[in-house]
């Protein structure tokens, strides 16, 4: 090893889901929602001028700010906006996680959080799920430098109700708590209504999954007025235009389209409950998902196995190969058309 190389910062990275080309391809991997955004996004879109992209966008975010607020009914002060949740959260980490002590979250969960807990130096504790892999609150009752989890959790789909939540948060006031929410649109009830009384909570969501704007990398956090101001601060040290111009003029109109928005979350849960019958009929162990995904288990056929079928066959779907997920296949809600075909073939497949 050469002199200056013992200085470089190594990680073990955060693999993202592959991106496959082609005209022929059936993506459920990457839990992209399979409708377009608002109308009112592709307007605007096609109506943007060049011009707008010659200055520097709004550090401050105030359209987008602005169109969140007044769709939470909640204070500018209390927002804060990113290049996507993961963005956010990163930030969060750098921000909050400072004690020295252990931060936690699941074993199983968002890939993420030990990546970044290594990249900033913070040490922290994986929390087994049992063993149907859901997350009890009883486990974060301990000495701890903050907790983060996702609600639902990934790539399990399985959601915590509030009542769970608030229990986790009542038992660690002593430091910053996250509930990252990038699927909540698609089952359970937010934490957001808890953050009026625990101002220690930071909820954060995402334009990526039930607004279908995975591509222009949209985030945003909620809490109180010192935890966004704290975040802001970290923001303006390290980079003062996080959001580009398009971002936020196409993420306001995303934001104001709410009977769309409803809409086709509506759609994709009624696509996921048919999808855990028509799986389960194939074979499958269906985890109860709420989000816009299924978890699943072959009773017979190795997850693997069936994993490289579905790509030989231009249906490409999550494979994991970590010790307590090797068995399992992520499997994103996708259109009826799409679902249909992957069911047409694994029902060929597993006979």
């Amino acid at each position: 090893m050469r002199p200056w190389e013992k200085a470089i910062r190594s990680v073990v990275p955060y693999v993202p889901g592959e991106q496959p080309s082609g005209d022929r391809i059936i993506k459920l991997n990457t839990n992209e929602n399979p409708y377009p955004p608002a109308p009112g996004v592709q307007k605007a879109l096609r109506e943007m001028d060049g011009e707008q992209f010659r200055k520097y966008p709004d550090p401050a975010a105030n359209v987008l700010v602005d169109a969140l607020s007044d769709y939470y009914q909640l204070q500018k002060n209390r927002i804060f906006v990113g290049v996507g949740s993961d963005d956010v959260l990163a930030m969060a980490f750098l921000t909050f996680f400072n004690s020295g002590k252990p931060i936690l979250f699941p074993d199983v969960t968002y890939s993420f959080y030990p990546v970044w807990a290594e990249l900033f130096g913070i040490p922290y504790e994986a929390v087994p799920v049992d063993g149907d892999f859901h997350i009890r609150p009883r486990d974060y009752r301990k000495d701890n430098g903050g907790v983060i989890f996702p609600n639902p959790n990934a790539p399990t789909g399985i959601c915590l109700g509030l009542d769970q939540v608030e229990e986790i948060i009542k038992a660690n006031e002593d430091v910053v708590v996250i509930v990252d929410e990038a699927y909540i649109d698609f089952g359970g009830e937010s934490a957001r209504s808890l953050i009026d009384c625990y101002d220690n909570l930071l909820v954060v969501q995402t334009f990526s999954k039930s607004r279908s704007m995975a591509g222009m990398r949209i985030g945003y956090a909620m809490g109180s007025e010192t935890l966004i101001r704290s975040l802001s601060n970290v923001k303006y040290s390290y980079n003062s235009y996080t959001l580009n111009q398009p971002s936020l003029i196409l993420g306001a109109e995303a934001v104001k389209d709410r009977e769309y928005f409803e809409r086709t979350t509506a759609a994709v849960v009624h696509t996921r409950e048919k999808a855990k019958l028509r799986l389960r009929e194939l074979g499958f162990t269906c985890t109860d998902s709420s989000t816009n995904f299924v978890f699943i288990t072959h009773e017979k056929v190795p997850a693997q196995e069936i994993f490289e079928a579905l790509r030989k066959e231009q249906i490409y779907v999550r494979y994991f190969a970590a010790p307590r997920l090797k068995n399992y296949l992520r499997v994103t809600i996708g259109t009826d058309e799409d679902m249909e075909a992957m069911y047409r073939f694994l029902e060929s497949y597993l006979k």
